[in-house]
């Protein structure tokens, strides 16, 4: 899908391509009706590109293969962990991306980690998009509440692993993921390279939400929702799209906003809400 701008003149102004980035929240929760509710939303966004988190892979099910093939998409998943349920079914625990376009090649990097019970990985896909190649990333960083310290670490290694990814593309990067941090962390000031010194010189991540009303937060972790309401931790904003500088115009985003915020057929899809952006192919 991408989609035409049409300016006053009913000429077309550019055409934009759909990125969306969603935490899937595993298997918990009522599992079956939430994967349908997950499919239902992806396909009334339409992305053209998905970063998504937290998506099992079982011995009898793939879900990024499954929401992929509703979807027509590409697809690609890495494994960050490894668990077993009570019932004793293994379970492989990793982020995928989605592709509305052919990819060319993936790629992993390990990330640092607290202790071996925790594992974290950062996914790139090289996708072949309309004006070129579109370097594509997404990532889940550790989740527990004090700890910037291991995230900043894994920061620095994705840093490093978008910038060796996204040398000659023709489109900036694009960096989806559940950062675990709010926007005025030291992790977020990090990698995003503007309010502080980034990790690789000259790389620079916008934050899509920051092209939305200011007053909007854009909580991705919100007691509004059903599962989050007996949630001790207050409302956050912790997953984002962020985008590397425009590229002769590619990139350059041009909204964003929030989706999965409401239960589909009385079912919510997700403990998180979706991050959406519009963004100039």
């Amino acid at each position: 899908m991408i989609q035409a701008v049409v300016d006053r003149a009913g000429k077309d102004a550019h055409t934009k391509m759909r990125i969306i980035t969603w935490n899937l929240w595993g298997h918990f929760g009522p599992w079956p009706a939430r994967k349908e509710a997950i499919a239902t939303t992806l396909a009334e966004v339409r992305p053209d590109l998905c970063g998504l988190q937290e998506v099992w892979l079982t011995d009898d099910q793939n879900i990024a293969a499954e929401l992929a093939d509703r979807l027509g998409m590409s697809w690609c998943w890495k494994m960050a962990s490894r668990t077993k349920l009570a019932g004793g079914d293994d379970v492989r625990i990793g982020n995928a991306i989605l592709s509305r376009w052919p990819i060319l090649a993936d790629a992993t990097v390990i990330l640092p980690v607290a202790d071996a019970t925790e594992g974290r990985v950062a996914v790139h896909a090289r996708v072949q998009a309309p004006g070129g190649v579109l370097p594509m990333f997404t990532t889940h960083l550790t989740h527990h509440p004090g700890a910037s310290q291991i995230r900043v670490a894994q920061v620095r290694q994705v840093a490093a692993f978008i910038a060796e990814h996204s040398a000659h593309c023709a489109y900036p990067p694009v960096v989806t993921g559940d950062f675990n941090a709010e926007p005025a962390s030291d992790e977020l000031r990090l990698l995003g390279g503007i309010l502080t010194a980034p990790v690789v010189p000259g790389q620079v991540l916008v934050d899509a939400w920051r092209y939305v009303d200011p007053a909007d937060p854009g909580f991705t972790m919100d007691r509004a929702n059903g599962y989050r309401q007996a949630s001790q931790i207050p409302d956050s904003r912790i997953d984002y799209i962020l985008v590397g500088l425009p590229k002769q115009g590619r990139g350059r985003v041009q909204s964003a906003r929030l989706a999965g915020c409401g239960p589909v057929d009385g079912v919510w899809p997700s403990d998180h809400f979706a991050v959406v952006a519009d963004i100039q192919e």
